[in-house]
């Protein structure tokens, strides 16, 4: 173990030779990173690498919500020359580097939660999402004709999200409800959108017209909002699943289920495999259950207590066929 840690140590200093000093990395949250799980644990990442590394540095920038300015921020990010390796996380990041690393051909970027390959200075890796939808729907319908208290007899679960997008479109709602239809094809599936992924009142007023609607689970992702959709389960006594961080602890009795991603480690991962001179730039990687950065936390005191027996095994055995290849996803274009 001890030759292992010191063997770790000596490839990521010797990589540093890459850059001719300490790396330098930089951080670009299109978004902010209070209330966004997916950016905190971006940074958190990071920072892990660079506390490992004697002279490194890292700067995290919060870009803010409104994309028409990701651009011109970005822009000005890099052209600060201040950053050997830049890492970011969104699914529209691979085409706006794509079209600004034209003007900047010596920086190298990392983005997670993103696929587009060709580009020799970019490394993406998209999480299946699939998946991650497809689990937290399979639990959302088998709870919602469970006959669990706060349930009821229509097979209707609802979704509240920010705002449209290609993964969220062609992976996160085709996955939840394939799973909500594996356990009764009648199920139908009412997504409401916010508009945006700050207002929890309105996330909160959408919350209460779905659960009034017949809905007995929602899945809310929609950033800093979703404070407002658990107050209202709270309030009226219905149920919560979650992506991306372990949400339990917000409402214990809510909260069922989350599916989340392990940002963290794959940032840190990505940014180490850069570092060592291994990362393999232009290349477009896929993971998911399998390779461990995707995981239904199972564990959880709050799943185990409120969630019955027979229906967490039903979800166990989705799980480790999706970790099997029994069960499997095929990712679309985005």
């Amino acid at each position: 173990m001890r030759r292992s840690i010191i063997a770790s140590i000596i490839a990521i200093v010797a990589g540093t030779a890459l850059w001719g000093q300490a790396p330098r990395i930089g951080v670009f949250i299109p978004g902010a990173r209070e209330g966004s799980p997916i950016y905190d644990t971006l940074a958190k990442g990071a920072e892990r690498l660079v506390s490992e590394i004697p002279g490194a540095s890292v700067r995290v920038i919060e870009a803010g919500f409104n994309q028409a300015e990701w651009e011109e921020k970005l822009t000005s990010f890099v052209a600060s020359g201040k950053f050997d390796l830049v890492i970011t996380s969104n699914p529209s990041m691979p085409e706006l580097i794509n079209k600004i690393s034209k003007s900047f051909p010596k920086q190298k970027f990392i983005c997670l939660d993103g696929y587009l390959a060709g580009n020799p200075n970019l490394y993406t890796a998209l999480y299946n999402q699939l998946e991650q939808g497809y689990v937290n729907g399979y639990l959302s319908g088998l709870v919602s004709i469970s006959g669990m208290k706060g349930t009821n007899p229509d097979k209707k679960v609802g979704m509240i999200i920010g705002q449209n997008y290609p993964v969220m479109d062609k992976m996160i709602i085709p996955g939840f409800t394939q799973g909500l239809k594996a356990v009764d094809p009648a199920f139908q599936l009412d997504i409401r959108v916010l508009g945006n992924w700050y207002d929890a009142a309105k996330a909160a007023d959408l919350s209460r017209s779905l659960y009034a609607g017949g809905a007995d689970v929602i899945l809310p992702i929609c950033g800093s909002a979703s404070q407002g959709v658990v107050k209202v389960a709270q309030e009226v006594g219905k149920y919560l699943v979650f992506f991306d961080d372990d949400e339990f602890d917000r409402a214990p009795q809510n909260i069922l289920g989350c599916a989340v991603l392990h940002q963290e480690e794959l940032a840190y991962r990505s940014l180490k495999a850069a570092v060592e001179g291994k990362l393999p730039f232009g290349k477009a990687e896929v993971v998911g259950m399998k390779e461990g950065y995707i995981e239904f936390l199972d564990k959880n005191p709050a799943y185990i207590k409120n969630v019955p027996e027979s229906i967490r095994k039903k979800v166990e055995a989705v799980i480790q066929a999706i970790k099997s290849g029994q069960l499997t996803f095929q990712v679309p274009s985005l």
